[in-house]
């Protein structure tokens, strides 16, 4: 019987075709656009500008353009770049998964943001935070029994979010965990998904049907 060796560059080639096929149609995803005080968005009467920011969107890591998107559409050049460094915060942030996520969720229960806490309560829940943690800062009451890192983040964002400042102990226990550029990308995930959730409040974002809003003022 003879082996059947296939190239390295042929594999990655197909890899890379593979990949390119799985990404979504820019006119199929933009016309699944939901909006409530800014009415769903459709390609075919979207300016060339917004339709380069959603093709922008979906070559990076996003496969649909839910949630803020169809706000920020409306000024498609600022929207474009918040949407690239969005995507750079969540998706390749130095910040491992779970504690990124645990600072998005701090962010949305902060603001309130029901869309927001919908989708990352449940990716916070896949990075491995405990459900009991989730539903505590659903609460507004701070987390039991936090390990090392959560109470780092825990205490980083909320100083941030309740104060507008940061305390020397935090700003220096947060440094020695994570670097500069942890400080820096805590701040900027939490800058994101603020912006994120003033477009969501401000147009009043529907939840997907069937879901019920979980914050309580």
């Amino acid at each position: 019987m003879r082996t059947l060796l296939i190239a390295p560059a042929f594999i990655a080639a197909l890899m890379i075709t593979v990949a390119v096929a799985q990404k979504p149609d820019p006119a199929t995803a933009a016309n699944q656009l939901r909006g409530n005080r800014f009415p769903a968005l459709k390609w075919e009467t979207m300016t060339p500008e917004q339709k380069a920011m959603v093709q922008h969107i979906l070559a990076g890591d996003r496969s649909t353009l839910g949630g803020p998107f169809n706000v920020l559409l409306r000024s498609p050049e600022m929207g474009d770049l918040a949407g690239q460094m969005g995507g750079i915060m969540r998706f390749h942030s130095s910040i491992p998964s779970k504690l990124n996520e645990l600072a998005i969720i701090l962010t949305a229960r902060h603001w309130t943001s029901e869309y927001e806490w919908y989708a990352h309560r449940r990716a916070a829940a896949t990075a491995g935070l405990a459900e009991e943690k989730i539903q505590a800062i659903a609460a507004n009451r701070k987390p039991a029994a936090l390990d090392a890192d959560e109470q780092l983040v825990y205490n980083f964002c909320t100083e941030m979010l309740q104060t507008h400042q940061l305390s020397d102990a935090t700003f220096a226990a947060t440094k020695a965990k994570f670097g500069e550029r942890g400080i820096v990308d805590l701040i900027g995930v939490m800058g994101w998904y603020q912006m994120v959730s003033m477009a969501l409040n401000a147009d009043r974002y529907p939840l997907p049907d069937g879901a019920k809003p979980e914050l309580k003022n």
